[in-house]
């Protein structure tokens, strides 16, 4: 009756979607920062278990075993570049600390006006970051929950913004379809919240009307200082819901199936699937093979895929491969890689690298 009731509440909340399109600023801390989890269609609030969980869910940083860290690069689309760096620790009984930092950079055009066409000298550049400061911790060993505090910095060409968030999420493991009986084997249930927090505020000159600008003489920016104008922007805000368990485990081989159902403050609702095979080889290799649906659910005007015979409103497939080599004394390198369309705004690769010293 339970299981029920909840999925009730899913099916509702998806029949009911709102769209708020172009309604938040920050847009930048909804694109996935590490290359497993985007491969596996950002199917990943539960599964989140290494030093890159602060973005997907913080209670991950509890699984943390010794010293990690992370590096992800990506080109985004029309020449943005997108880096992140994160460093976990585990503290043994007094939990994981983390430090995370991303950074999205627009890169810089010539500014070119109704008198200067061929431009004026100046350069227009936009740079979005965001760092964290998280802490992840197991009170039994299956329940793990985690906290991040978060600032955000925009800088787009004159205007300047900032604002600081919250994220928070649990994980609980527990022993359904486990074929171990043990609970770190079984079905794994993960929720979050993140970008919960102020308003961007955002000063300066470039929020002046255009028309003022030309009416004191030519476009002269010096005639109207003063008149800055302020504006005020929501966060992304994203809750995510989902679930995983693993329908083959053995000492050689294992298959992970996940799922997710997001709730944002800025778009419909939307259910991300994935999947993740391992095979471990001799020698302390192991390769990774993953793919996965997200987005399934949004609604994008005059934008649809054919997938498995079934008209979707809108969806992008991923896939992904890894591989990691375990090293003496319980370190360990590790190597993924995204790939993802994103319709017709190309197609994006993401390249993730994860070091264990201990």
């Amino acid at each position: 009756m339970k299981n029920l009731f909840i999925a009730s509440l899913i099916f509702i909340s998806l029949a009911n979607s709102q769209y708020r399109y172009g309604t938040t600023a920050a847009n930048f801390l909804e694109i996935g920062t590490s290359s497993r989890a985007v491969s596996m269609g950002e199917a990943f609030v539960s599964l989140a278990d290494d030093v890159n969980s602060a973005y997907w869910n913080p209670a991950g940083l509890a699984y943390v075993n010794g010293l990690e860290f992370g590096v992800s690069s990506q080109d985004w689309v029309v020449g943005i570049t997108h880096s992140t760096f994160a460093a976990a620790i585990d503290m043994g009984s007094y939990g994981t600390i983390s430090a995370w930092f991303t950074d999205f950079d627009y890169g810089s055009t010539e500014v070119t006006n109704l008198l200067n066409q061929n431009g004026t000298g100046e350069f227009y550049s936009a740079n979005e970051i965001a760092a964290s400061l998280s802490y992840g911790r197991t009170l039994v060993d299956w329940f793990a929950f985690g906290a991040s505090l978060k600032t955000i910095s925009s800088n787009i060409w004159h205007s300047t913004a900032r604002a600081f968030a919250l994220d928070l999420g649990v994980i609980v493991k527990t022993n359904f379809f486990s074929s171990t009986n043990n609970r770190k084997d079984g079905m794994s249930i993960g929720m979050s919240i993140s970008n919960y927090g102020s308003k961007m505020r955002y000063d300066g000159i470039d929020l002046i009307n255009p028309i003022d600008i030309l009416e004191n003489e030519n476009g002269n920016y010096e005639n109207v200082i003063g008149q800055f104008r302020t504006e005020y922007w929501e966060l992304p805000l994203i809750f995510r819901l989902g679930t995983s368990f693993k329908p083959v485990l053995n000492e050689v081989q294992q298959l992970i199936v996940s799922i997710d159902v997001l709730h944002p403050n800025n778009n419909s609702e939307s259910l991300n699937f994935g999947s993740e095979y391992q095979h471990k080889f001799i020698g302390g290799h192991t390769i990774c093979l993953r793919g996965g649906v997200k987005g399934v659910g949004i609604k994008q005007e005059n934008e649809t895929e054919l997938f498995s015979l079934i008209d979707l409103p809108f969806l992008t497939t991923t896939y992904g491969i890894g591989y990691e080599k375990a090293l003496p004394n319980r370190k360990s390198i590790s190597i993924d890689y995204s790939y993802q369309s994103i319709g017709v705004l190309g197609d994006v690769s993401l390249l993730t690298m994860r070091f264990k010293l201990f």
